[in-house]
């Protein structure tokens, strides 16, 4: 099987996992990237088990309400049984790299309220140790040269993520990317408590003091599972 089919099949196996595990009339987390849009191409098929859905990005609402599927401001929800959500990279620990889709802050946002987070990806975002994937920081865009700096300075090579014209790629909240290439993350948990602190920074796409619960992992052998936390 190609990527994109691993994709499909791991977004189905989300979707089936959901229905086993998750009680009707519920709310469901649902995260950004072509992995999580296979999830929700997935999830069409039992909306109406569901209350609807809460979305961390425009494009992943967009997505959903083209199924008919609601979407709930979080405001709006007191909890969420699952959040389900691709990653760039995750280690054996169920750490991960998010944000290559530019919705990292949301992202981190919707996750931090699920009891529990699914990952779904395809085996080559399997590492071994985080880093290899440039690591995303959202960034105030008054602070991009002074976060820059900073970054710099524990080294690897920060990059402020553009469009394919060259203009400064800005998330759906307004923000930069600063792209950090150049990384061995060898304690995940450490830097992204040591890059949210400083002045300036939305949230860094390490997702590690809050990580997977679960990985559903597409293979050619068909989907692995892989559990990190009880």
């Amino acid at each position: 099987m190609n990527q994109d089919e691993l994709k499909r099949l791991v977004g189905q196996a989300a979707a089936d996992y959901v229905q086993q595990n998750v009680a009707s009339g519920a709310v469901i987390g649902v995260g950004t990237g072509s992995t999580a849009n296979c999830f929700i191409d997935a999830l069409a098929a039992i909306k109406d088990r569901y209350r609807g859905a809460v979305s961390s990005s425009e494009a992943s609402t967009a997505r959903l309400r083209a199924h008919g599927i609601a979407v709930l401001d979080l405001n709006e929800v007191d909890n969420l049984p699952v959040y389900v959500d691709g990653a760039d990279e995750i280690d054996a620990q169920g750490h991960m790299i998010k944000g290559g889709g530019g919705a990292l802050t949301r992202e981190k946002i919707v996750a931090s309220i699920a009891r529990e987070f699914v990952c779904v990806v395809d085996a080559s975002k399997l590492v071994p140790v985080l880093g290899a994937f440039p690591l995303p920081v959202e960034v105030i865009p008054m602070a991009q040269a002074a976060v820059t700096r900073a970054l710099a300075a524990q080294g690897g090579a920060p990059a402020l993520r553009r469009t394919a014209d060259g203009k400064p790629y800005l998330t759906d909240n307004g923000n930069v990317i600063l792209d950090w290439s150049g990384l061995q993350i060898e304690d995940p948990v450490a830097l992204e408590t040591r890059v949210n602190q400083i002045p300036g920074v939305v949230t860094v796409g390490l997702f590690a003091q809050r990580g997977a619960d679960i990985c559903l992992m597409g293979t050619p052998q068909g989907v692995q599972r892989a559990t990190y936390r009880a």
